[in-house]
């Protein structure tokens, strides 16, 4: 049960939600909760009809470095709820509404279900498994301009482990980009902050012309995600391109 703290006396309301201990609920249920109540993205995204904040997070990625445009194909990896596929689909013009602009397409992969989105192809397919990557190319069916990666392993409460797993996850998503993605094309994934991403970094330094690290500002201030963003695809097989002599595709820190 929540419910909100009384006027602080100093003539504004304090409307911060604090959750009472239920029995049976544990101390981090409980943080959680009141975490998601107070949150203004997650009060945000129900106004503007968004299935999560996550979705915030897309946008300010996309504000800042501008892939998702008129006409572009978009292949969404871990995908549920479906935020980012509905950014998407409204910034590539996947459903038409947008008189004189390019028509693109949006292609959603997950674990689980995920309510239809208009504008939207999404499957229900274990990225990791065997044969994935073919399944997800003949869904394609042709090249790619961005891929994005909000996938994530399910948490296992060690933070080297959970670091290891995402970063594998972000390997197999960069690997599919370079089978897909056209020339100039962009990559997007979720990684949490350790030290094990440097194999993965250096592998799309030597695949894009520029490879940032960002963390956008829906992302919680407490929160170990940053998000990479390759843009400039150079072509070619990511197994075989050898690094830039001219020292291009240097790994850049973007805080803002």
């Amino acid at each position: 049960m929540a419910e909100k703290r009384r006027s602080s006396g100093r003539g504004q309301r304090d409307l911060k939600v604090r959750v009472k201990t239920a029995k049976g609920r544990k101390l981090s249920s409980k943080l959680w909760l009141e975490r998601q109540l107070n949150d203004p993205y997650v009060t945000r995204a129900k106004k503007d009809g968004f299935r999560g904040r996550a979705a915030y997070k897309i946008l300010e990625l996309d504000d800042k470095f501008r892939f998702l445009v008129p006409g572009a194909i978009v292949v969404d990896l871990g995908c549920a709820p479906g935020g980012w596929c509905q950014i998407a689909v409204d910034r590539v013009n996947a459903l038409g509404m947008r008189s004189g602009k390019r028509q693109g397409s949006v292609l959603g992969i997950d674990l689980q279900e995920v309510e239809p989105i208009p504008g939207a192809e999404i499957h229900v397919l274990d990225f990791l498994e065997e044969g994935a990557d073919d399944s997800v190319k003949g869904w394609l069916g042709g090249r790619a301009d961005v891929v994005m990666s909000d996938m994530a392993a399910s948490a296992s409460g060690h933070k080297g482990t959970d670091h290891v797993r995402i970063i594998a996850l972000v390997e197999a998503a960069a690997y599919l980009a370079f089978d897909v993605l056209n020339e100039g094309g962009t990559f997007v994934a979720k990684v949490l902050a350790g030290g094990a991403e440097g194999e993965v970094l250096t592998l799309l330094k030597r695949n894009f012309a520029k490879v940032v690290h960002v963390k956008p500002p829906s992302s919680r201030a407490d929160s170990s995600e940053k998000f990479v963003v390759a843009t400039g695809f150079r072509g070619g097989s990511g197994r075989d391109l050898e690094a830039d002599p001219r020292g291009q595709g240097a790994l850049e820190v973007d805080e803002g």
